[in-house]
């Protein structure tokens, strides 16, 4: 989920990711006409978050966002995916939105029923139950 700020609320919206470690970016293809564009130009940080539920692991990114025409980037990131929304990479709509992270946090929590068995014993002797790991890091 890509969230953003409109200058009285935050908003979010599912997008699809393109992780590239080597450049230290994120990329989403977006339309030209998207409410979020205009969102970026005003405040560019944003953040996006990802959660894979059945292991408990959660992910937030958070960074500056930009807007670009980059056509050979369109082309690079272009997938079969993305059809559902562009005939082809070749549409004039498409941009560029690219997230230069700065800072992250993660969480791997344990399970429902090891989750469900610490808390009972931290009820049990009055101590805070650890719940997982969560690391806060700047990228």
């Amino acid at each position: 989920m890509l969230t953003t700020w409109d200058g009285a609320d935050q908003r979010s919206r599912p997008l699809s990711a393109r992780v590239r470690k080597d450049e230290h970016r994120i990329y989403f293809l977006v339309d030209e006409a998207g409410e979020k564009n205009s969102q970026i130009d005003r405040f560019p940080t944003v953040s996006c978050a990802w959660a894979d539920n059945a292991n408990y692991k959660y992910v937030l990114i958070s960074g500056q966002a930009a807007l670009s025409n980059d056509r050979g980037k369109i082309k690079e990131l272009f997938t079969k995916a993305d059809e559902a929304w562009w005939e082809d990479a070749e549409d004039p709509t498409i941009r560029v939105l690219t997230l230069t992270p700065e800072n992250g946090e993660l969480w791997d929590s344990p399970g429902k029923a090891v989750a469900l068995a610490k808390m009972v014993a931290a009820a049990v002797t009055g101590a805070a139950p650890q719940m997982g790991d969560n690391a806060k890091v700047d990228l």
